[in-house]
C-alpha cells in the first residue's frame, strides 16, 4: 500500500460502501490504530460499551495473508475509542 491507498483510507468506516464511506454523526466509532486498516473508524454503535473488551478479526486483503485474510485489532487500555492492531491471522 502507497501513500495514497492509505490517504483514501484515513476517515472512511470500515465495511462501509464505497460511495458513502464516510462516517454518521448518529452513530458511534472507534479509530483502528496501526496495521493495514490503519485510520478507519469501526461502527460501535451496537456494541455495549464503547468498544469490544477482547480483539475483533476484520477481513482484510490488505494484510499479511491477503484475500481472506483477517487483521485483529485490540482495545488500547485507557482509550476504548481506538483499536490498536495486534497482528494477521489466516
Amino acid at each position: 500500500m502507497n501513500g495514497d491507498d492509505e490517504q483514501l483510507l484515513r476517515g472512511r468506516v470500515y465495511g462501509h460502501d464505497h460511495d458513502d464511506p464516510g462516517p454518521r454523526p448518529d452513530r458511534r466509532y472507534a479509530q483502528l490504530v496501526g496495521g493495514p486498516l490503519d485510520g478507519l473508524l469501526l461502527d460501535i454503535t451496537d456494541r455495549a460499551e464503547e468498544a469490544p473488551v477482547t480483539g475483533v478479526p476484520l477481513r482484510t486483503e490488505l494484510g499479511r495473508y491477503g484475500i481472506g485474510g483477517r487483521a485483529i485489532y485490540t482495545p488500547r487500555p485507557g482509550d476504548r475509542t481506538r483499536l490498536d492492531w495486534s497482528g494477521d491471522i489466516p
